[in-house]
Parts: C-alpha cells; structure tokens; sequence
C-alpha cells in the first residue's frame, strides 16, 4: 500500500497533480498496489483527484479528515469513523475567543464557519468545493458528531496563535500545523496513522506493507510507523528526521522520482 499526503507532496504549488506522477500512480495501481490518498479534507473536495488517478476499484479507499474517517470510493461508505461532541469544542472556541483567531468546525460533510469570532480565510480555500454554513458557536448541533476544528489564517498570525496555546488546549486536542496558515485540532488520539491502520485491518496487513509520503506535521505518525517512510524535499526537518528516506520536492515530480528508482521497483 502506498499512502500520500496531498498538499505540497503529491500536489505541486499549483495544487495539480503532475503527469508523471499521475501516470506512475497509475501503473502501480494497475499492478495491484493499494494507492491511498490521506487528506485532512472530506472526499468531495478531492473527487477530482480521485477520477484522475482512476481509484475507484471495489478495493480503493482514501483516509479523509486525517485519519478520523476511511471511505470506500465506489459508494462512499464508510469503513471506520470516529468523532467529536460540541462540548469538546468549547476549549477551543473559548481560546479562539481570547486570541481572536478565527474558528471553523468541520462535521463529515460540510463546514460550520463559526460568526460570533473573527471572520475566517477557510472557505476561500476551496473555490466552492465544499458546503460552509455560517453561525455562532452557541447554535452550533449538540447531537451531532463532528471531524475536527481548523483556524485559518495569515501566516503570522497563525505563529501568533501556536505561542499562545494554552496547556489546557495542547491537553484537549491533537494540533497540527499542516500548512502554514492552517492549524487543525482533533481528538487528542487522532492522526492518519489511525485510519491507515482501520485499513490495513481490513486487508490482513500491517505497517510493514505500508509506504508513505508527506511534508508536514499532520503526516509524521504516518511517515515514523511506515515500513517505508518518504519525506519530500521541502518537508519539515521533524518529518525528515523520522522518515527512511528524502526524494525530491512536490514540484520536481518527487512522488515519482522515488517510485520509479531501480531499487524502489524492485519492492513491488
């Protein structure tokens, strides 16, 4: 199984995926290898890609909302799924308060931008991808269960926020920065690396049938528990420093650079 972050991994600047990547993932996948797409967004927002790369056998599934949900992408169903209450949420919706940082909540199929805080850069990412609904927290759905929360914001500021993180947030939730204007919180136990293992449960596997590729944060436990861990060029140095290997970046093909080494093939 070969799993890839998307966003400044299998994603070039552009946020495309690239011929030569498109058409090596494509062999692979022909030859029976398990490619999964391991995302922090919902599957809608990444159908496109999916019909790119042709993953839509009865054996092909993608890790969405990093890790919380695996999908099977024939039908949509749902393979494992965990989440989040509201009253896990006021932790955070009272930091957001006192550091005015934006605050949007995310269920498994659209995204609640929270309007009793600052106005939040989010929904701009997604050029109409995706549902947003906007309403203060107070009236936010008690009953339902919910993905993870995402502030989104400038750059700095989101360097602003991090600083500020109290110990009672970092104790309430798993925190990544997965882009630099883009910090996510899940449940404390969340990661990609708990719906990889849901999958490869399902196929009889372990971590050691595993090869990954991925640059930021919310990609560590996938890249240190794999048997294969690929770090791109411009990845972090924490995700360099647990990863077997560095291939080169998202802009120079690296996904396939390293798939198609003589060495890397002989794997398969």
């Amino acid at each position: 199984m070969i799993a890839l972050d998307l966003d400044n991994t299998l994603l070039t600047s552009e946020k495309t995926v690239s011929k030569t990547n498109e058409e090596t993932l494509k062999r692979l996948h022909h030859q029976g290898i398990k490619i999964v797409l391991c995302t922090g967004r919902p599957i809608n927002a990444i159908w496109h890609l999916i019909e790119q790369l042709d993953l839509l056998e009865s054996q092909d599934y993608t890790i969405t909302f990093n890790g919380a949900l695996v999908v099977h992408n024939q039908d949509k169903g749902e393979l494992a799924k965990s989440g989040v209450t509201k009253s896990q949420w006021q932790v955070l919706h009272d930091f957001a308060t006192k550091v005015n940082a934006p605050l949007d909540i995310l269920n498994f199929e659209q995204v609640y931008s929270i309007t009793d805080l600052k106005p939040s850069l989010y929904e701009a990412q997604f050029h109409g991808q995706l549902k947003f609904d906007h309403l203060p927290f107070s009236e936010l759905d008690a009953q339902q269960r919910y993905s993870k929360a995402v502030i989104c914001d400038q750059p700095e500021l989101l360097d602003k926020y991090e600083a500020e993180l109290t110990p009672e947030v970092k104790a309430a939730y798993h925190i990544v920065r997965s882009q630099p204007h883009i910090m996510e919180f899940l449940a404390p136990d969340m990661d990609k690396v708990v719906g990889l293992e849901h999958l490869l449960d399902h196929f009889g596997w372990d971590f050691s049938q595993l090869m990954t590729f991925g640059d930021a944060a919310n990609d560590l436990g996938m890249i240190s528990k794999a048997g294969i861990g690929v770090a791109m060029a411009n990845a972090s140095d924490d995700v360099k420093d647990v990863s077997n290997v560095t291939t080169l970046s998202n802009d120079e093909d690296g996904v396939a650079a390293f798939l198609n080494r003589e060495d890397t093939q002989k794997l398969f």
